[in-house]
């Protein structure tokens, strides 16, 4: 680190930039400048010399002194008192009348008048006209007196004391549910993609076992073209994927000829058939049957413009408003923009320029000339919301008590609907990642643009809060993914590898208190994922607000020895293992370390070291699992036993939450995603289960795991 650039290390550290950090083996790693620079230019500030650096400071110092109040207030509702906001009022000669009145998301509006004498101490701090309930509200201040008038607003969270608690919603039970990779799921019904239709199933086969919830990989819209295709980067986090759609449960499906004909046709029967998905084909057929089935739908609207159906996609499109107008604009001049030869161009900073901007007069113009396809694009949304409501209602018919439970990805791709649509959020120059470790020594480029947490604050929250609400749509539990991205997240200089990366803080008080409020509305428990490097701070944030962690079996050991099953966390959802890791029937056998083989990932030295120790790390657990009584200490343990035992041994742990993997159940072997092995190499996010539905719960492996879980859990 360079000891002459004093005034770039300060402007930094003020706007979040972390000096140094502690790495996974808790080595100290410190910030270069270099970096330091890289940053702070992708927060919109100049230190590119200690000149520059000190003009930046100054800067800030006068936005400081010349703001009236913060842009956003989030208060806890456990403190007792009427809530206060700091007025920073113009030093005067004499008083000054001081006028603050708050606007309830109920339309509500309570003035208070306040007189600040001359010689108060600034900022001044000045109570509310009352305390207002939780939720987001907005507050505006006048200052006047003399020559002095001013005014400002500032977007008030009230925030609960926690989020949903697992003691509220369930009481002392301890439950255990399932989790899929929705797109992975087979059935008799499905068109070449598990769909929303097979969630409903889902659902419903998990009560009849005596289940609590069924957990799924983000729903999140993606172009699905290309290798566009992962759930974890998606092109929108408020809107979801058009292959989830189940196209024959649209009530116009019954009536509409031109889709049977797609259904009837060759190319699904091999889509069907096919062990892996092709994104691409089903994005077609489905788009197809679903253009036929809104052409109905639209007929019918032009007969009956107040029928039932017509109401509810009108009541939709208000209700979402400009960012579901903004989002299917962008899918449509997606199409509209692609090169020759080419289906799809996303990345909008290669869009002409007058494009790029979604309140452009060219992109209102675009709007009027390709309104039929934009509000199809917006139909194909509520059509989504309206099959996961349904899938949700057959959860709660089938007597869940959690229900479905979502998974927020911890970030949109850079060229997504999202930073389109909302720019300003994010820092586009740089990339969110994991700093370097043994596994990657390089670090981790996730290649996803982090919110900027101070453009986030200016925002009042709104859109974090909207992405929220999205998420949490039907949900009894929400999963954050990464969820220490509420605290810091590790920033990737675009362009460099990912050891010149370091942490960027947010405000983790804020956030939390958002995510609190959004998790009380929607009545759902929130489960951080908290894996991999976390700092210190962060296991207490998720106690204090009531907030789940996660405990994977895999990673639950001492060194080499596997821990008790009473060592794992009471305050966790527990699982085997996680989309980023193998099934079970493929641990044993070392699946994913022959596909890092095969794809150079692992060299044969280190292929063949990797194999000694999975092989000694499956001994260890079945040691464990003899110790605990869960496996006789005399025989040959087969796949199927030790999946049993596995499962078993979780069921007995105290965690809350306990979830088996559909791969488990139907004893799949290849994980869904290679972590770190690009999709032209391995086709990660494709793998479609070998058993349908139908199949999977009839099969003896599959019944005797969830007996040996239901057993101590029902």
């Amino acid at each position: 680190m360079s000891a002459d650039r004093p005034a770039l290390r300060a402007l930094a550290e003020r706007l979040g930039i972390a000096s140094s950090y502690f790495d996974l083996v808790g080595r100290t790693r410190d910030t270069s400048d270099a970096t330091r620079e890289a940053l702070v230019a992708a927060l919109h500030h100049d230190g590119s010399s200690e000149a520059a650096a000190a003009r930046a400071l100054a800067a800030l110092d006068a936005d400081a002194r010349a703001a009236l109040v913060e842009p956003v207030v989030v208060w806890r509702e456990f403190e007792g008192r009427v809530p206060i906001v700091l007025v920073a009022a113009p030093a005067a000669a004499h008083a000054l009348d001081c006028e603050i009145a708050i606007t309830l998301e109920s339309g509500e509006r309570f003035v208070r008048a306040v007189r600040i004498e001359r010689g108060a101490a600034r900022p001044v701090p000045i109570e509310l006209p009352l305390r207002p309930p939780p939720g987001h509200h907005d507050v505006a201040v006048r200052v006047a007196g003399g020559a002095i008038s001013r005014t400002a607003s500032l977007r008030f969270v009230m925030a609960p004391r926690t989020a949903t608690t697992v003691a509220e919603r369930l009481g002392a039970a301890h439950v255990f549910g399932l989790w899929s990779n929705l797109y992975s799921v087979r059935s008799a019904r499905d068109w070449g993609v598990g769909d929303l239709g097979d969630l409903a199933a889902l659902l419903e086969r998990c009560g009849r076992a005596g289940g609590a919830f069924i957990g799924v990989n983000p729903l999140h819209a993606a172009p699905n073209r290309g290798d566009a295709i992962t759930p974890y980067s998606p092109s929108s986090r408020l809107f979801r994927n058009v292959l989830y759609l189940d196209v024959e449960a649209l009530p116009e499906w019954s009536a509409c000829e031109a889709a049977h004909a797609i259904a009837r046709g060759d190319r699904l029967a091999r889509l069907r058939a096919a062990s892996h998905l092709d994104h691409e084909a089903l994005l077609d057929v489905k788009l197809a049957a679903a253009r036929a089935l809104f052409a109905c739908f639209a007929a019918a609207r032009r007969e009956r413009p107040e029928g039932p159906r017509a109401a509810a996609f009108a009541a939709y499109v208000v209700r979402e408003g400009a960012r579901l107008r903004d989002f299917a604009t962008w899918e449509a001049l997606a199409d509209h923009c692609a090169p020759p030869g080419a289906r799809i161009e996303t990345r909008w900073t290669r869009w002409p320029t007058a494009y790029q901007h979604p309140d452009s007069s060219e992109v209102t113009a675009f709007r009027t000339a390709h309104a039929d396809e934009i509000e199809f694009r917006m139909w194909l949304q509520f059509e989504l919301a309206e099959q996961l409501a349904h899938a949700a209602a057959a959860g709660r018919a089938a007597g869940l008590p959690i229900g479905l439970y979502q998974d927020l990805a911890v970030g949109s791709a850079c060229d997504s609907a999202d930073t389109w649509m909302a720019r300003a959020l994010f820092a586009l120059d740089v990339s969110v990642g994991a700093p370097p470790d043994d596994y990657a020594p390089e670090g981790q480029d996730w290649g996803l643009p982090p919110f900027d947490p101070h453009a986030l604050r200016a925002d009042g929250y709104r859109f974090f809060a909207a992405l929220l609400r999205a998420s949490f749509a039907e949900a009894g539990a929400l999963r954050i993914d990464h969820a220490m991205g509420l605290l810091r997240l590790f920033w990737i200089p675009r362009g460099r590898p990912g050891r010149d990366g370091t942490y960027v803080r947010y405000r983790a008080e804020d956030l939390f208190g958002v995510l609190a409020l959004e998790s009380r509305r929607a009545g759902s428990l929130v489960i951080a994922e908290d894996l991999g490097t976390v700092p210190e701070e962060f296991p207490p944030l998720l106690r204090e607000w009531g907030i789940l962690s996660s405990s994977v079996l895999y990673f639950e050991r001492d060194g080499a020895v596997p821990r008790a099953p009473d060592r794992i966390s009471s305050r966790a959802l527990a699982t085997v293992e996680t989309h980023d890791l193998v099934p079970l029937a493929g641990f044993a056998e070392g699946t994913d370390l022959a596909i890092r083989h095969g794809v150079g990932q692992l060299d044969d030295v280190a292929f063949a070291r990797a194999h000694a120790e999975r092989a000694a790390e499956r001994e260890a657990w079945i040691a464990r699992l003899r110790e605990t009584g869960l496996l006789p200490g005399d025989t040959e343990i087969d796949a199927e036993a030790f999946a049993v035992a596995m499962h078993a041994f979780l069921a007995r742990s105290p965690a809350p939450l306990v979830a088996l993997s559909l791969d488990d159940l139907g004893g799949e072997r290849e994980p869904v995603n290679v972590p770190g092995v690009p999709v032209e190499l391995h086709r990660s996010w494709s793998r479609r289960m070998r058993l349908t539905l139908e199949e999977l719960f009839d099969d003896p492996t599959a019944q005797r795991i969830l007996g040996a879980v239901a057993s101590r859990r029902r």
